[in-house]
């Protein structure tokens, strides 16, 4: 197992499609896990920024911070008005990844990319877990 490590500096999509090629040799399946509760995994497309942009405005919205009145109910307050909706985001979404892989590619559509999704305002240095399990 290896392990990529990804710089966030606040909320939104990191697209590290490109850092897992050296992790693919030969054909089998790309496992990815994210060791941390306040961020996600995606496969998203990534021609279009738009796209990123939306979706992050989305989540805000979905879960916004504990500071909103909507959000009274939280009692993990401690850590920051971000926090516990950033484990609420990524409760709701993927924290791991299973990518086929042909010939040393991974099986992505034309648009398609690998993100972090960092829920937390705040830079991070976020861990990737990376794992590939070879055909035969």
């Amino acid at each position: 197992m290896a392990e990529i490590s990804i710089a966030t500096h606040g909320p939104g999509l990191y697209e590290f499609t490109n850092q897992l090629s050296p992790h693919t040799t030969g054909s089998g399946l790309l496992t990815l896990f994210i060791r941390h509760t306040s961020a996600s995994l995606l496969i998203q497309e990534n021609a279009d920024p738009e796209v990123r942009t939306d979706l992050a405005n989305f989540f805000a919205r979905l879960v916004p911070p504990s500071t909103d009145p909507s959000m009274s109910y939280l009692t993990h307050t401690y850590e920051g008005p971000d926090d516990m909706p950033a484990h609420i985001k990524a409760a709701l979404l993927p924290t791991h990844l299973s990518i086929p892989v042909t010939d040393g590619r991974l099986a992505l559509g034309t648009w398609q990319g690998v993100y972090l999704f960092e829920h937390r305002d705040r830079p991070h240095q976020r861990q990737v877990a990376v794992s590939f399990l070879r055909n035969g």
